[in-house]
């Protein structure tokens, strides 16, 4: 096995925006490739920017093109709805889910999740436990007023309130 440190084209955590080069490290453990960084609150803030957390998770982000918000509104949940078959899901406020829970238990919850479109569960539980963990350090640290719970979920057929 490869023990050095690598440059490859990441293709973990959910890379709903595209590719980018990260420098990840083959490890022995059975947790696989992940981020280095200075830290792992910069692992995690390289997480969420190339894994698309932004596009659903940040207030105003899908509607402005993708032009990049300050980080202090960064994963603050969405009003703007995702609507389907399933109906209409929003953005959670991953601010509040992480305030709600501790380090094990989000690596719990990335690991096991399920919920609605167009979350991307299946690339989300795919990521090492180390980078899970950066996300989590990554949030706790965002300083400033963590937002509201974005709002609940409709059936299909529902339509959803007026901005």
């Amino acid at each position: 096995m490869i023990r050095s440190a690598i440059v490859v084209t990441w293709a973990g955590a959910a890379l709903l925006s595209g590719c980018q080069q990260a420098s990840v490290k083959m490890t022995d453990s059975s947790d696989g490739p992940h981020v280095i960084a200075a830290s792992d609150i910069e692992a995690g803030r390289y997480v969420v920017l190339v894994g698309g957390c932004n596009d659903c998770h940040t207030p105003q982000y899908a509607t402005t093109g993708g032009a990049q918000p300050p980080e202090s509104e960064w994963l603050k949940g969405s009003t703007e709805g995702h609507t389907g078959p399933w109906g209409v899901s929003y953005g959670k406020n991953l601010r509040l889910t992480v305030a709600g829970h501790s380090e094990d238990e989000w690596v719990q919850l990335l690991a096991t999740g399920t919920s609605l479109p167009p979350m991307p569960w299946p690339s989300v539980r795919a990521m090492s436990e180390a980078d899970k963990r950066a996300v989590y350090r990554y949030i706790k640290s965002m300083p400033g007023d963590p937002g509201q719970p974005a709002p609940a979920a409709l059936p299909p057929g529902a339509t959803p309130p007026a901005a």
